[in-house]
């Protein structure tokens, strides 16, 4: 739990890394999507988590706010916490992940690194491919 002068340093803090300070006095219900996306991640960051699970977190944000929240996801990690991030952006994932879990039909398809995921993949080059052949179906491949 955050001291009140610690929450008030993170709520500028965050306020200002994701564009809100000129609609803080604003009503929600007048935000875009992506400007409710940032209020949400925010909202998320606010008490500093040791362990955080967000679902297509760049869903709807301009470039600079994706690069923003990569480097905020990016920080919380290096600080020790653990952030699962579900994701149909192969790219973000491929960039972002030190291990990637593939569902396919609801099941674990493969779980590991970017490399481990190439490996069952037959040597694909990307997660993209490597994502393709994992997944595919055999009545898929005939």
């Amino acid at each position: 739990r955050l001291d009140r002068a610690r929450r008030d340093r993170r709520i500028a803090d965050l306020a200002d890394r994701l564009a809100l300070n000129d609609f803080l006095d604003d009503l929600a219900e007048g935000y875009s999507h992506g400007m409710k996306q940032r209020v949400v991640i925010a909202g998320a960051l606010l008490h500093e988590p040791r362990i955080l699970v967000v679902d297509d977190p760049m869903v709807g944000l301009d470039p600079r706010s994706v690069r923003v929240v990569k480097d905020i996801l990016r920080e919380l990690s290096r600080a020790g916490a653990s952030v699962f991030m579900s994701t149909h952006t192969l790219a973000v994932a491929e960039e972002m992940a030190a291990r990637i879990g593939i569902i396919h039909h609801g099941d674990l398809a493969a779980l590991g690194t970017l490399d481990d995921l190439r490996r069952a993949a037959g040597g694909e080059t990307g997660l993209e491919d490597s994502f393709l052949r994992i997944t595919s179906d055999e009545e898929e491949a005939s």
